[in-house]
């Protein structure tokens, strides 16, 4: 029993025209025996995508084929089916539907298929002149596409260094993100990219990265930034405060009569990377109280002016 021609191409029998036609170029990239050299029956599942789209792809012979008239191979049913030895002539085809097809490959001028219309951006030119031998014949080697993909990273992470995991065309790529990467920076992910053709190499991977915002952190290169507020009183008397840093929190001493603006340097607790390893900077910040502090008013008429500007 012929199969139906409908669940050949995947679809219902209420499916619409452009449905079909886009059904059939999704199987017939798919099949295509250029792209698919190992597999001996690619070339005749291409046939049979090719002969169902040609019946149920044409409104004319799609009418015929569910109203019986023909079967799934184009030729009439009924009375008058055996006549004339061979097949009849349905929408230019001459005797076997398949006569198109030869046995190296697929004659261009028979088989009564416009492919450039099918495929819409001229693939067939990709794989050679059909016309001369089939697809034995080849065109220039084609570089496969490269695909672009944008990826959030924490910024934790993309201070560290983090592995991440990403689908791209239905596979799952473990995607390394070193220590020090910067928001807006892209990675080339070699040869991960859609497939070339005609022996040509693949495309790549160009992983653009944007990295979060940290609510306290902010890297210079290598360096860890980091505003470090500070009371009155720990800026006169100096305090020991524990501060975090990317690789978890250490205390630092804030000295006496400390200034907002003056830095503190932790060395080595910046990222650490190929290229050396970074610092955390920490800058003070005093900050008054916001409730008024009649105490602290007081203690402010004692102290003595002293000169802070140079202008």
């Amino acid at each position: 029993m012929s199969r139906n021609l409908y669940d050949v191409l995947g679809v219902g029998k209420t499916a619409s025209e452009s449905e079909i036609k886009a059904a059939y170029r999704k199987l017939a990239r798919q099949y295509h025996p250029d792209l698919n050299k190992d597999d001996k029956t690619a070339a005749d599942k291409f046939k049979e995508i090719s002969n169902a789209y040609d019946i149920i792809g044409n409104a004319e012979k799609r009418k015929k084929y569910d109203n019986n008239e023909i079967d799934a191979d184009g030729k009439p049913t009924g009375f008058g089916a055996g006549f004339g030895g061979g097949y009849q002539n349905y929408g230019g085809y001459s005797g076997n539907p398949f006569s198109g097809f030869k046995a190296g490959g697929f004659g261009g001028s028979q088989g009564g298929f416009d492919f450039s219309s099918i495929f819409g951006d001229d693939i067939f030119s990709q794989f050679g002149n059909a016309s001369q031998g089939g697809f034995g014949q080849r065109t220039a080697a084609r570089r496969g596409q490269d695909i672009s993909y944008n990826m959030r990273v924490d910024f934790l992470d993309a201070a560290k260094g983090v592995e991440k995991q990403v689908n791209l065309n239905g596979k799952t790529i473990n995607v390394k993100i070193p220590a020090g990467m910067q928001s807006g920076q892209t990675m080339r992910l070699k040869g991960l990219g859609n497939v070339g053709l005609n022996g040509g190499e693949n495309g790549d991977v160009l992983i653009t990265v944007n990295v979060d915002e940290h609510p306290y952190f902010k890297n210079d290169g290598l360096d860890i930034l980091l505003n470090l507020p500070i009371s009155v009183k720990e800026a006169i008397s100096g305090a020991k405060i524990t501060v975090p840093t990317i690789n978890g929190k250490v205390a630092v001493t804030v000295p006496p009569f400390s200034s907002s603006g003056e830095k503190l340097r932790l060395k080595g607790q910046g990222i650490k990377a190929k290229t050396g390893q970074g610092d955390e900077i920490i800058s003070l910040q005093i900050i008054l109280p916001k409730v008024k502090s009649e105490n602290l008013a007081a203690a402010a008429e004692k102290i003595e002016n002293y000169a802070v500007r140079s202008f």
